[in-house]
């Protein structure tokens, strides 16, 4: 194992370079949640596909390579963000009328068009879990309807209340003017349709943990950000996911390279640590 650790310590292949990087981070001492996470995302709002496969298993050449350079455990977990809203109707499933009548619903509460699970995300997730296992891969999964329903990031999303105004710079830099006017970083569930809302929020209780908004038809509410009734916008979701797992290591392709500022700043007033990736 010494002749194979000094290889891997001195390899310029990628994994191991990524690897030595993520050691860094505990070169002073061993992380205090007693293993390294590494992570990797998936949208359901479709079937798994090569690109799912892909960035699994280049996060799993990273791991393996941590493991060869290091003894501190490791951890694999893959996130779904099952509950972002439905915002179009894929083209290769059946029952698309039915889909349509469901748009914007996170895609948890949204039928399954092959009447199979509970649900198009039930059934999307479970394709995406089929699919790794047939290739051998240890992960685990986690659900972002059951993250946020069972409570699991009511610390972040508190937190969030409480540094609206810091996360808010930092979204708000980022966007035009235009859409500066209507942004936050809180989407109430609507409590009636059941929709994912993108409107201004007027007000938020950082004391309460609430945020009060109009909804589409001009009718104000007020929610509780805990428990499932608000989610973040995808941006910050990143950042907060990143804070509340105490994610290690993230991979993620060039489209969101210009977003690591964001997601690193976002972690940060949360309380937590960037990620490496």
């Amino acid at each position: 194992m010494t002749t194979l650790r000094d290889a891997a310590m001195r390899s310029k292949a990628w994994p191991f370079e990524e690897a030595r990087r993520v050691l860094k981070r505990y070169e002073d001492k061993p992380p205090a949640k007693g293993h390294v996470l590494f992570e990797t995302g998936y949208g359901p709002s479709g079937l798994p596909h090569i690109g799912t496969f892909g960035e699994v298993a280049r996060t799993t050449m990273i791991r393996r390579a941590f493991e060869i350079i290091s003894d501190i455990p490791t951890r694999l977990v893959c996130f779904s963000d099952d509950m972002d809203g439905m915002r179009k109707v894929p083209d290769n499933v059946p029952n698309p009328d039915m889909l349509r009548a469901h748009l914007q619903r996170p895609l948890t509460r949204v039928p399954d068009p092959f009447g199979e699970y509970e649900s198009f995300g039930h059934h999307n997730n479970a394709m995406l879990r089929r699919f790794l296992d047939t290739f051998g891969f240890e992960y685990e999964f986690i659900s972002a309807t059951e993250f946020y329903a069972s409570g699991q990031f009511d610390d972040v999303l508190l937190r969030a209340c409480e540094r609206y105004d810091a996360i808010m710079e930092i979204m708000l830099a980022s966007l035009r003017e235009e859409r500066q006017k209507t942004y936050s970083c809180f989407l109430p569930i609507h409590p009636e349709t059941g929709r994912v809302l993108y409107v201004p929020i007027r007000h938020v209780d950082a004391r309460e943990g609430t945020v009060t908004f109009d909804d589409e038809d001009g009718r104000e509410w007020t929610l509780p950000v805990t428990g499932g009734q608000v989610k973040l916008q995808w941006k910050p979701d990143f950042g907060a996911r990143w804070a509340a797992l105490d994610v290690d290591f993230e991979m993620y392709g060039k489209d969101h390279s210009t977003n690591t500022p964001i997601y690193d700043g976002i972690c940060e007033v949360l309380g937590g640590r960037r990620a490496t990736g």
